[in-house]
């Protein structure tokens, strides 16, 4: 049994600020990259930022500059700390990580999902 549980969204106003988490439990051997997608209404989920198990990072064009992913990997938990927030950033937030659980191997988990509103 694996899970990942995402927290931290919320309403916020343009230009404020939001912390995501995401906590990944169960039988767990070792995380490679983990990563946030978002889903706004009406639009396909798209890839925000992802970072590997070493802390190499990338983002989308949209967030470059504003967001910041970062993970703890004694934790299993990886964040999104999100900056200058504008209404075209909210949407349902979810977490994705390639998860390796011996004998059974590699493959990925998606959180729930925590929904981020920026609206004044």
């Amino acid at each position: 049994q694996v899970q990942l549980v995402e927290s931290g969204g919320g309403l916020v106003q343009p230009g404020g600020s939001l912390r995501l988490s995401c906590a990944a439990s169960g039988s767990i051997f070792s995380i490679n990259a983990m990563g946030w997608y978002r889903q706004a209404p009406g639009k396909q989920r798209e890839l925000v930022a992802a970072i590997t198990s070493g802390g190499s990072t990338n983002y989308a064009d949209s967030v470059k500059g504003r967001f910041t992913i970062s993970r703890d990997n004694a934790k299993n938990t990886v964040y999104l700390q999100m900056n200058s927030l504008k209404p075209e950033d909210t949407a349902v937030y979810y977490c994705n990580a390639e998860i390796v659980r011996i004998v059974i191997g590699s493959r990925n988990y998606w959180g729930q999902g925590t929904e981020v509103t920026v609206s004044s």
